[in-house]
């Protein structure tokens, strides 16, 4: 016999929360394991009984504890749980705030039974499922915060970052780009800070998403 997945519905909608798990009774590959009102509920109930669900489906606003602050614990506390939002909220904010806090899914509540159905098995099978809206906010904002950044190079500092994908040193990029090592090591240091990064690997990495290897 197939073991479900076992999923937490957190909702301080108490009809809403039932009619969910009605809809979830009807899902071969999941059953609903509690009902939680808010993210606080939740984690008292985990840490009462060890018992950790596969899936949260997690509704956003809530009284004591959020779904922002839930997703966060969670994403903390037990990265290997898959946080689907279930909300009524689908603006750029809301969106991309909960994906950074380790939601791996977003659905509206007014999806149909078999879009949350299908949902539900694709985040269980790849990690993660969202539908073309939310794709369209989550690489827009991707896009507009590596644009940001690139616009606030210099343009030694990007050259600096084109010789991060080749296998020479530091010292061979100083001679290069006919500066000293510590000037190399200052655009270097710049660009851990700009971008966000912390490593030579991931400038590199990030030089080849942005099409500085061409």
């Amino acid at each position: 016999m197939k073991v479900k997945k076992t999923i937490a519905i957190v909702d301080d909608h108490i009809l809403i929360a039932q009619a969910i798990k009605g809809i979830i009774a009807n899902f071969e590959n999941f059953d609903t394991i509690c009902e939680c009102e808010n993210g606080q509920v939740l984690i008292d109930k985990i840490n009462a009984h060890n018992d950790v669900p596969d899936i949260v489906l997690l509704d956003i606003s809530m009284p004591v504890m959020d779904g922002f602050e839930t997703a966060n614990w969670l994403q903390k506390n037990h990265p290997e749980v898959l946080i689907m939002v279930l909300s009524m909220q689908n603006d750029e904010q809301s969106v991309i705030k909960m994906v950074k806090n380790g939601a791996k899914s977003y659905l509206l509540k007014n999806s149909h039974p078999r879009e949350l159905e299908s949902a539900l098995n694709k985040l269980v099978e790849n990690g993660f499922y969202y539908p073309e809206w939310a794709s369209k906010i989550i690489f827009s904002s991707i896009n507009k915060n590596t644009n940001s950044a690139l616009s606030k190079l210099t343009e030694r500092e990007k050259e600096f970052l084109k010789y991060t994908i080749t296998e020479k040193s530091y010292k061979e990029i100083a001679e290069l780009m006919f500066c000293s090592p510590r000037t190399v090591e200052s655009y270097r240091d710049n660009l851990f800070e700009k971008l966000n990064l912390k490593s030579r690997v991931g400038l590199a990495v990030y030089a080849i998403k942005n099409g500085y290897d061409q």
